[in-house]
């Protein structure tokens, strides 16, 4: 039985997943096993896999899916998951050597911490390094349920490391959910246990056009539905439904800035400073929207 059990959906990734697998053959810290779900995809995956299935023998198990999504593939993996922690990579991101082993130390000793996550740089598609999220935010670990609720805390699935047991406890992930579907089990642990952060770059994350993110509509659904899944419960009131809304919009209307659209990203500012007035970054933005909107600002 793996100590790690490395949870990594692939979609017509071929091109991406040696280099995936080799930043976990990579890794200083070598007790793990691959569950690598093929989500039904329809380029030559299966035979980049072959090498490594030579290769590794149990330490990589290759499961064929009909195409579900991400949140299906990644339970698939979980149900047959038998390591005491799980990780997680998508087939196109990287991990730097030291990920697993950072990562399982913030456990040690702290048997109250049921995940941690840590610090990634962005990349191109090409593998060139966009910017670098390598800072401690505020109420980033601890029992921060409502800032995960609220999205003031962000966590990048692929720097995550969960125990076992605490998918036992909370369920796996939710499908009904498209978009925020790791957020939601984020937060479910968060309301039983304590997250900690591993203060290191263990990760590359790769940004990919053709997410959900780039599609502001199903966006906009998907973190509603989430915000109404948890209203009312542990760290889930009426104000953070307020700050978590405000977040939401805010985001929209920074989009719609981004591409010229200045009356959907004024009406969006405007939405977002109404379910929370005192959204300090939301005014913020709003100023700065304005000037670029006249002209005074790029």
């Amino acid at each position: 039985m793996p100590k790690v059990d490395i949870v990594m959906p692939a979609y017509n990734a071929a091109n991406y997943i040696p280099i995936a697998l080799d930043s976990v053959i990579a890794q200083t810290f070598d007790d793990w096993r691959v569950l690598l779900v093929d989500d039904g995809s329809t380029d030559n995956t299966a035979a980049v896999i072959a090498p490594y299935q030579e290769k590794l023998g149990e330490k990589l198990l290759y499961i064929q899916n009909v195409n579900g999504g991400p949140a299906r593939a990644r339970n698939t993996a979980l149900g047959m998951a038998t390591g005491e922690f799980i990780a997680f990579l998508d087939a196109d991101d990287i991990w730097l050597p030291n990920r697993l082993a950072e990562s399982l130390r913030s456990f040690e000793g702290r048997p109250e911490v049921g995940l941690s996550y840590g610090f990634v740089s962005r990349i191109d598609n090409d593998g060139v390094v966009i910017d670098t999220f390598a800072n401690r935010q505020k109420h980033g670990e601890g029992r921060i349920a409502e800032y995960i609720y609220t999205r003031a805390v962000d966590m990048p699935c692929l720097t995550i490391t969960l125990r076992r047991k605490c998918v036992d406890e909370v369920g796996m992930f939710d499908e009904a959910i498209k978009g925020p579907e790791d957020r939601d089990l984020w937060l479910r642990i968060a309301q039983r246990y304590e997250v900690a952060l591993v203060p290191h770059l263990i990760a590359h994350y790769r940004l990919s056009p053709g997410s959900i993110t780039s599609d502001t509509d199903k966006l906009l659904k998907a973190q509603q539905q989430f915000i109404e899944k948890h209203y009312g419960e542990e760290g889930c009131g009426r104000v953070a439904r307020g700050k978590a809304l405000s977040g939401v919009y805010k985001q929209r209307a920074e989009t719609f800035g981004d591409r010229g659209q200045w009356g959907k990203a004024l009406d969006n500012m405007a939405r977002s400073l109404m379910y929370y007035p005192l959204n300090g970054g939301a005014i913020l933005t709003a100023g700065s929207l304005l000037l670029r909107r006249l002209g005074l600002r790029k």
